[in-house]
């Protein structure tokens, strides 16, 4: 099959790779029909360094599926499913916890012999735990939308959720790539009333309008904080989400939130030391967040999905073969696209 490697910073390729098969009676092979680009991919995209082994690419894919073990009971041959960002059982302590993403038993795509997700397909280790029947066929056009339960909108989603956002909330969301719209997206079905989204590009803000922020605030740095702290009377607001991963939007997060109020981070962190210190602390600021269980999440999105009253799937504004991902990726990085899908 064809599937994508990244030899290097810059340097993404599609090249033939073997075929899935069978290799434990817990797993399935999944043919892909969707995948994408995610905003994480970006990081090695600008730093891997040259190497004779190449990382197989991708963690966002749904797709139909065309084989199973012996011992997998959820799932059929034929069936559409979608895989979260990390396979799990779905059985031990954490998972059950809601917590998929430290099962002990679980994985990550394109390490360890597993295949990635932007490719023509996949073996799915632990099927029954890990891929979610999706109550759709391969052509429906939900799919673009579904396809963000893989991640994206579950990513989102847990930084409202660890924030605490509730009926009434006003939030700052930092960030307007997906995983940011994705959280606004997240807190109205939250309930929260007023939600301001700190980002500069317009037609991403624009979209963050349509999906519930009330207010967009452009500037950066102490000059933004100045302008949140003007629209909510000098107090800042109670739960601040921040999708981006850079120290300098953390440091936004704690110039915005207000006293007593959480930040919630789950940008993937390109940083190790937190500038928390004691002024911080003495505002009585909760730090949480993390990386996202999606699979905790996925079956409580979706019929928000179905029924139509999100379209998460908006946040995907080009599409490649995958053939073509090598200029998916580079459309991501030079920020003319949001976020790229990928058709095997």
């Amino acid at each position: 099959m064809r599937a994508t490697l990244m030899y290097a910073a810059e340097d993404v390729r599609v090249e033939d790779v073997a075929d899935p098969t069978i290799q434990q009676p817990t797993d399935a092979v999944v043919r892909i029909v969707l995948s994408c680009v995610c905003g994480s991919d970006l990081w090695p995209y600008k730093s891997l360094a040259p190497t004779d082994t190449p990382r197989h690419m991708g963690h966002e894919f749904l797709g139909v599926v065309e084989d199973i073990g012996a011992d997998v009971r959820t799932l059929k041959r034929g069936d559409v499913a979608v895989a979260p960002f990390v396979w799990a059982d779905n059985t031990c302590a954490y998972c059950r916890e809601g917590l998929q993403t430290s099962c002990p038993h679980g994985g990550q795509w394109g390490v360890d012999g597993v295949d990635g997700g932007q490719g023509q397909a996949a073996r799915v280790p632990l099927a029954d735990g890990t891929l979610v029947k999706l109550p759709v066929t391969e052509d429906s056009e939900l799919l673009p939308d579904l396809l963000t339960l893989s991640d994206v909108l579950c990513t989102g989603y847990h930084a409202a959720r660890t924030a605490g956002v509730g009926r009434g909330d006003t939030v700052t969301v930092i960030g307007d790539g997906a995983v940011g719209l994705s959280a606004v997206i997240s807190a109205r079905l939250l309930g929260a009333e007023r939600i301001i989204l700190m980002g500069r590009h317009r037609s991403r803000t624009d979209l963050g309008l349509t999906f519930g922020a009330t207010d967009v605030v452009a500037e950066r740095g102490d000059e933004g904080v100045a302008r949140v702290r003007e629209l909510t009377d000098g107090e800042g607001t109670r739960r601040v989400l921040e999708c981006v991963g850079l120290k300098d939007a953390l440091v936004q997060g704690f110039g915005v939130v207000r006293d007593g109020g959480t930040v919630s981070r789950v940008g993937a962190p390109q940083f190790t030391d937190v500038p928390f210190g004691f002024a911080d602390f003495l505002r009585n600021i909760t730090l949480t967040g993390g990386v996202a269980p999606a699979r905790a999440y996925i079956e409580e999105l979706m019929p928000h999905i179905l029924d139509g009253a999100i379209a998460p799937g908006r946040v995907f504004d080009r599409t490649v073969a995958l053939e073509d991902i090598a200029d998916g990726y580079r459309a991501m990085n030079d920020r003319e696209a949001l976020k790229t899908l990928v058709r095997p």
